[in-house]
């Protein structure tokens, strides 16, 4: 059976449990169980929630420190029994204590390390960033400055328009006043042919006087037409330049759009760009948050188990059950003091409420485990023990000088 169906087996065996009406610590504990003995996997926040799908963040790291707590009480009995020697237990717990700060140490280290990795990879993420919101900056500045091309070029070609518009109209002006001296010289060319019929039998020198006025008509019309012809010329080139910048500027403008299109589909590649890279800082984010939070698990444990060292927990438990029975006074919890504090357990549920989580408080040296909701307290005592001792009595005693 491999690692995947083992823990579909564990995740039905856990369903199992809930229906018969199992609680979330019972749950969490068979969890630590399976996990660490049967698959070889330490137990962790993420793992234990994965499989029973219940409980809080604050919930489950105490459902494994009780598990560790089972593990080392029944360890501890079996030595105690006898079977190893004094000397052998001392070096063996040496041997391991040795180990365990050795794999500490190793498991910071490896920590630092990813997280140096990471930081550089959030670092290279932001500055890429940094980067596209300049190039997309730089890409808004020429789609500014081109929009300021083609609207001068737009202008130009309204003013040459109109300059165009303006020649057409003058050579009409040029070509009705042509027409206009024609028609008037055809007035006058039949006015003087009537006066020769009339006149041409009496006086003989009006004929000289028509063929002057002859050549006058040729040369005038000779010059207009002259005239007509250079106005013509000078309206064609005028022209013409006009038409040839005119198709320049299209071909600027049909450029400007272009270049706008391709702007635009550079910024949505720096926008694509930008978006991943944020994708790969939120992963980054969730690993350290879930590296974290094994850190911190492997910090409560050292402190559980520093705050053991120095008792047998035999001992220890013979304490609390005195304390718990009441057959220990005042004077006497004040002068075991904390010696029994790293083998006492936190209640889980408050037994004046049955529905408050109780929370411990330390303020000068002294202990005092309080209600939440119903604020029933053990009020401030010498140690952990004493502190719950009181809280768990209900009423709470008034606290020792």
């Amino acid at each position: 059976m491999n690692l995947d169906e083992e823990r579909q087996a564990i995740r039905q065996e856990l369903d199992s449990m809930r229906e018969s009406g199992a609680r979330r610590q019972e749950l969490s504990l068979h969890a630590c169980k399976r996990l660490f003995f049967d698959l070889g996997i330490r137990p962790s926040m993420a793992a234990v929630r994965d499989l029973t799908q219940t409980g809080s963040a604050s919930d489950i790291p105490k459902d494994i420190d009780t598990f560790w707590e089972r593990i080392r009480s029944a360890s501890r009995v079996r030595v105690g029994a006898g079977s190893i020697p004094k000397a052998l237990e001392d070096r063996a717990g040496e041997l391991l204590g040795a180990l365990f700060e050795e794999a500490l140490s190793h498991a910071r280290s490896s920590f630092e390390g990813e997280r140096e990795e990471a930081q550089t990879l959030i670092s290279a993420a932001e500055r890429e960033t940094r980067e596209a919101e300049i190039r997309r900056q730089a890409s808004e500045a020429a789609i500014n400055r081109s929009d300021a091309r083609a609207d001068a070029a737009w202008e130009r070609v309204r003013t040459l328009e109109a300059e165009l518009a303006m020649a057409s109209s003058q050579g009409t002006v040029h070509q009705e006043g042509l027409q206009a001296t024609v028609r008037r010289l055809d007035a006058e060319n039949e006015s003087l042919r009537k006066r020769l019929d009339t006149e041409q039998s009496t006086n003989a020198s009006l004929r000289d006087r028509i063929d002057t006025l002859h050549i006058e008509m040729r040369q005038s019309t000779e010059h207009y037409a002259q005239q007509i012809k250079d106005a013509v010329a000078e309206a064609e080139r005028r022209v013409k330049p006009m038409l040839v910048e005119l198709d320049s500027l299209r071909t600027m403008a049909a450029t400007y759009q272009s270049g706008v299109r391709d702007a635009s589909r550079k910024e949505f590649d720096f926008i694509q760009q930008i978006a991943a890279a944020k994708g790969r800082g939120d992963r980054l984010d969730a690993q350290l948050r879930e590296q974290s939070d094994e850190l911190d698990a492997l910090t409560k444990e050292i402190a559980t188990l520093r705050a053991q060292h120095g008792i047998d927990p035999v001992l220890a438990r013979v304490l609390s059950e005195l304390a718990s029975a009441g057959r220990l006074s005042a004077d006497q919890m004040a002068s075991i003091g904390t010696l029994a504090d790293g083998h006492v357990v936190l209640p889980l549920r408050c037994p004046k409420c049955e529905d408050g989580e109780p929370e411990l408080s330390q303020v000068d040296h002294r202990y005092e485990l309080q209600c939440p909701e119903c604020e029933h307290s053990s009020g401030p005592g010498h140690s952990r023990l004493e502190a719950v001792t009181r809280f768990l009595a209900v009423k709470a005693v008034p606290a020792a000088v």
